[in-house]
């Protein structure tokens, strides 16, 4: 009997009948730097971690904050053997630059501070930081849509143009071992993601994205996020017998390549930031 994901790949193939698809055309427009780049790594930790409070800030907003749970790791540019984690319970809408807890793989606190960091939180992400040393930035969250999408256990399907951020970039684990309280599990979890993508369905769980910088993991999470609802939203749909229509494969990993982009990726989180310095006039960069 042919699986879930078996059925998706073969119907993408019979759609894909679309000559090929050309490059992008060429245009006069201004091109930009999208991501910044320091000689200064100091200058690099300060801006990060601005990206990564006003982050913290955005999920609240968001509706994404939920108790305890949820973090975010920086690899700290000045020491990569370290790694910044938002402070255990305090709550995602009062963080602030000065509240991140710098700390190292073996979970030593390294500044003076009066918080400390979830214990779950700070396995998952050591052990990733270790794993997968192209990977600075990593988020979980206990976000509404990415945890109802992850008791199915299936990554989601090619059927808006918005998925194409996840083709050949989403892994699925599916051996849920309970809350993550020893490195095992950890080391289960980025072995399942994998050596090259950022994204992963933790089945029974909820969603984790990754990126080189904070704005491309942070624009993963928001898009696979509201990707999960979008989802959802098309399983009601398809339960009253309308048909789905999927994103033929060529198409899809078009809009990856050209689109769906590293920087673009960043690019998508930039405007959440610079609504968040306006609203907070950037209280939270203290």
């Amino acid at each position: 009997m042919a699986t879930t994901t078996q059925t998706v790949t073969a119907t993408q193939a019979r759609l894909s009948t679309q000559p090929k698809l050309p490059a992008p055309s060429e245009t006069k427009l201004p091109k930009i730097q999208k991501i910044p780049t320091f000689t200064d790594k100091y200058e690099q930790r300060k801006w990060e971690k601005s990206q990564m409070a006003a982050a913290f800030r955005i999920f609240a907003k968001l509706g994404f904050c939920d108790g305890v749970a949820g973090h975010m790791s920086l690899r700290d540019p000045v020491n990569p053997e370290l790694f910044w984690i938002n402070p255990y319970a305090k709550h995602f809408s009062q963080i602030n630059v000065s509240d991140l807890v710098l700390v190292n793989e073996e979970g030593e606190i390294q500044e003076p501070t009066k918080y400390t960091v979830s214990k779950a939180g700070f396995i998952i992400h050591s052990v990733l930081h270790q794993m997968r040393p192209d990977i600075n930035v990593a988020v979980h969250l206990h976000s509404p849509y990415g945890r109802a999408w992850s008791a199915f256990g299936r990554p989601i399907e090619m059927l808006v143009q918005d998925s194409c951020y996840f083709y050949d970039d989403l892994s699925v684990y599916e051996g849920f071992g309970g809350t993550v309280l020893a490195k095992e599990e950890g080391m289960n979890l980025s072995k399942a993601l994998g050596p090259k993508n950022k994204n992963i369905i933790l089945q029974n769980h909820g969603i984790m994205s990754c990126g080189t910088t904070v704005g491309e993991a942070a624009g993963f999470f928001i898009a696979l996020e509201r990707a999960c609802q979008t989802q959802l939203l098309i399983e009601a749909a398809a339960a009253s017998g309308v048909p789905k229509k999927y994103i033929p494969r060529e198409e899809a990993e078009y809009s990856k390549r050209y689109d769906y982009t590293q920087e673009n990726t960043y690019m998508s989180f930039q405007p959440e930031y610079q609504c968040m310095v306006a609203e907070t006039n950037g209280s939270f960069l203290q």
